[in-house]
């Protein structure tokens, strides 16, 4: 009997069952078949939100709060609008910008976490540099639809990091085209230390820059981080007296 049941239950998929189905302890036959029903739907949800947060590729996160004292938002977004991700719902992107340390990549991957482990949301992390070497080699390899194919299937990515490199033209054409894959249709998140004005750095032409700044501005919100390097702050607090 105990393996015609894992036999049918391997069929099924039913990996909990099979495994722990004489777990189970109930006063009915009802409650029996609900207690089943319940443990494999939960290990089913985990194992899938396991799934999302391996492909994320989402920085490890320390667990402290978030500290928003120095974080600055215009109208039409609030903290519990960004952290629980309901901008994605409406395609919005959003910009955060400061300087070097401040958060921005923090409060990023905290996003991504909570609307994988609230949401079941498909999220990608990449800094811009690392896209754009993916982006490039995928070219060169002739699989670059295979990985736009990936990227329409987000909810959010979020580009880390723009500003720190200058790309290459072939990169920057490429970059745009996944900006232009993502506009309207999933939403954006972008940490970087350039105001619009000096992406033409990163660019490195003036006509491929506006087009991606008027894609990316289009619904989107800009959130300014003001405090100081969070990592100098932490690393001078531990200077010897």
């Amino acid at each position: 009997m105990h393996e015609e049941i894992q036999a049918y239950a391997k069929r099924l998929k039913l990996s909990w069952v099979r495994e722990h189905y004489q777990e189970i302890q109930a006063d009915t036959q009802e409650e029996f078949l609900l207690r089943l029903f319940e443990k494999e739907i939960e290990q089913r949800e985990e194992r899938k939100i396991n799934l999302l947060l391996t492909a994320a590729t989402l920085p490890k996160a320390s667990g402290k709060p978030f500290d928003w004292k120095d974080v600055r938002m215009g109208a039409g977004l609030d903290q519990e609008t960004l952290y629980h991700g309901r901008f994605i719902d409406c395609q919005e992107n959003v910009i955060f910008y400061g300087s070097v340390g401040a958060g921005k990549t923090y409060l990023a991957t905290l996003i991504g976490l909570n609307v994988i482990q609230s949401q079941k949301k498909h999220v990608k992390f990449y800094t811009v540099a690392s896209l754009v070497n993916e982006l490039l080699d995928a070219n060169d390899k002739g699989t670059l639809s295979k990985m736009f194919k990936k990227i329409e299937k987000l909810d959010l990515l979020i580009l880390d990091e723009l500003g720190y490199i200058p790309l290459h033209k072939q990169g920057a054409e490429l970059l745009f085209q996944v900006i232009s894959l993502c506009y309207e249709r999933r939403s954006i998140i972008i940490t970087t230390n350039l105001q619009f004005g000096e992406w033409n750095h990163v660019f490195g032409d003036p006509i491929l820059t506006e087009a991606v700044v008027d894609r990316l501005i289009h619904h989107s919100h800009l959130v300014l981080f003001d405090g100081e390097s969070h990592r100098l702050k932490e690393s001078m607090a531990f200077q010897p007296t």
